[in-house]
């Protein structure tokens, strides 16, 4: 089994259950197992700004597939989630992005592994950085000292998920 993590995101449409179905499609996938689940965060879009708001999440998962082969599950989900690649950059219902593979470099015309942005963008950084925060990129480079680096997280806050509304105090609810 090879250790790789997926960012998901999602801003059209009810962006957390894209997200949610997309995980659990993955869980659903034949070589795939997901190991860990970042929270759900709410970020500002980035590259093209006019457009709602994204919803972001890292998943951790073991896969005895080759990350070809990955790429293709990933592919598969986001067309079985009504994905379309209308502008680049631009909204979409479920996005799905290998982040890591293992500790592989991967330069392929549709995979890029790690992915080209990956130390560039908060929205990854974040919940990356919380569910693997010792991870090492292939160049060496620790994913929570990546985060540090880049500074900036303005724009990525944490999503209360709607399973999670209903008790937003930690709280018990008084019965009536």
């Amino acid at each position: 089994m090879t250790c790789a993590y997926v960012g998901l995101g999602s801003n059209v449409g009810d962006r957390e259950k894209y997200i949610e179905n997309a995980i659990e499609k993955l869980r659903d996938a034949d070589g795939v197992d997901v190991t860990r689940v970042s929270s759900f965060y709410e970020t500002d879009p980035v590259g093209v700004e006019d457009q709602a708001d994204f919803l972001n999440a890292v998943v951790e998962v073991d896969t005895a597939l080759t990350p070809q082969e990955f790429l293709s599950v990933t592919k598969m989900i986001e067309t079985e989630l009504e994905r379309t690649r209308e502008r680049h950059w631009g909204p979409r219902t479920i996005d799905l992005d290998i982040l890591l593979y293992d500790d592989l470099t991967i330069t392929e015309p549709h995979l890029n592994v790690p992915h080209p942005e990956v130390k560039n963008r908060a929205f990854v950084l974040v919940p990356l950085a919380e569910i693997a925060p010792r991870k090492q990129l292939p160049s060496g480079e620790r994913v929570a000292d990546l985060l540090q680096e880049l500074g900036e997280t303005r724009g990525v806050n944490i999503y209360v998920r709607s399973a999670d509304k209903s008790n937003e105090t930690g709280k018990a609810e008084p019965n009536e």
